[in-house]
């Protein structure tokens, strides 16, 4: 047993500061000087004092790995489902989304699919529910249809075909967006493919598109390979139709006729 050491407030802080550092507990070293006026203050035991600095430690954490995990899945903007309007888009189940949102679907590794026109909320959805798989501690990735398509080429030519597919399958969730936007040549179409494969059944692929799935043969032109693309990415997951009046478009409307209104009366 290591003998108690006799010291002074001063030198204990110094000596928390030091551990601390050592240990590598940056949110401990940031919030005990805080944390140990107020645990006299309230009157805390000395269990309850250190069980509230090693939960801030663990929250901290969790958070930090949580911004990792967010950063690394490439979404081009920030969008949660706090942010979106569900009055606006009446098409959408709301219970539905907030289902999905505990990613029960990611953890089976299930396909979902946004289908609707522009500015319906496909990609918002897409983007606020790969958020909140990330948040879940699942690793996500987000890649626009033509982006990975043209990849998957490069890495074609370049002999390291295996080593991209491969990296495209070990994410938990992967968020394909704008497919269907462009038409894709046969050799696109069967990369695409080989990706799903890949995925299939082991890991979630989540899709948003303009199309439905009767008009993916101006995207697939082979009507087998868009069948069997189809297949994977609809077996036993979600389908979401967002519709087709976009609420982006209102929005946009209703701003403008507010201040024509406002310069009237002006």
């Amino acid at each position: 047993m290591t003998a108690k050491r006799a010291l002074t407030e001063q030198a204990a802080d110094a000596a928390v500061d030091a551990s601390c550092r050592m240990l590598r507990l940056p949110t401990i070293r940031a919030q005990y000087p805080e944390q140990a006026q107020a645990a006299v203050r309230d009157q805390m035991t000395y269990r309850g004092f250190l069980a509230e600095l090693l939960l801030s430690e663990c929250d901290d954490r969790a958070r930090r790995r949580s911004e990792r995990r967010i950063k690394a899945a490439g979404f081009p903007r920030d969008k949660s489902l706090r942010q979106f309007d569900f009055e606006a888009n009446p098409a959408i189940n709301a219970a539905q989304i907030h289902t999905l949102a505990s990613c029960d679907w990611v953890k089976k590794g299930l396909p979902l699919c946004l289908i609707g026109d522009s500015g319906t909320g496909k990609s918002h959805l897409l983007i606020a529910l790969g958020t909140e798989a990330a948040m879940h501690e699942y690793r996500v990735k987000y890649v626009l249809a033509t982006k990975l398509v043209n990849e998957l080429v490069e890495a074609a030519d370049e002999k390291v075909l295996a080593k991209t597919i491969a990296r495209y399958g070990r994410v938990d969730l992967l968020c394909i967006d704008e497919l269907g936007y462009m038409e894709l040549d046969r050799r696109g179409a069967e990369l695409l493919f080989q990706v799903l494969t890949e995925r299939e059944e082991k890991n979630s692929v989540a899709i948003a598109s303009n199309e439905s799935f009767g008009g993916w043969t101006k995207t697939f032109t082979d009507p087998r390979l868009c069948a069997a693309i189809v297949d994977r990415l609809t077996f036993g997951g979600n389908i979401i139709e967002t519709g087709t009046d976009s609420y982006r478009l209102a929005a946009t409307r209703a701003r403008a006729e507010q201040m024509a209104t406002a310069q009237a009366d002006a």
